[in-house]
């Protein structure tokens, strides 16, 4: 059988602070990164800042036709924690290659999960 979905879990760390609180660069990063990995999207970006202290940072949200791109962006902590989801398959270097050019990271933990690929009629 093969893969419902593809899911792309990025811990990005040690980012530049300054591209990390900046709206606009998030918001033009997502776009960037959705026409690279030839999604289409469904809508605009949501990039909502809230949270206090250590919590405190954007949260991004652009659905696409496919699912949807989802990033947590920790300021306290200098870390971006992205997550691509698609049932279309997509380049998860052009993701990486497009993080490390708006957010220029010391490293990044790079995750692969092929989702819906085993099915088990027993669960519930």
């Amino acid at each position: 059988m093969s893969a419902w979905g593809y899911h792309l879990v990025l811990d990005c760390n040690d980012c530049d602070l300054s591209a990390m609180k900046n709206r606009e660069h998030i918001i033009k990063f997502t776009k960037q990164l959705v026409k690279d990995i030839d999604m289409t999207a469904y809508g605009e970006p949501q990039v909502v800042h809230f949270g206090t202290g250590d919590k405190e940072g954007y949260t991004l949200l652009q659905l696409i036709e496919t699912s949807n791109i989802c990033g947590h962006f920790a300021n306290d902590r200098h870390q971006i924690f992205l997550d691509v989801f698609s049932c279309k398959e997509f380049n998860k270097d052009k993701v990486i290659e497009l993080v490390d050019k708006y957010f220029i990271p010391g490293n990044i933990l790079i995750r692969e999960l092929e989702r819906g690929r085993e099915y088990n009629e027993t669960q519930t």
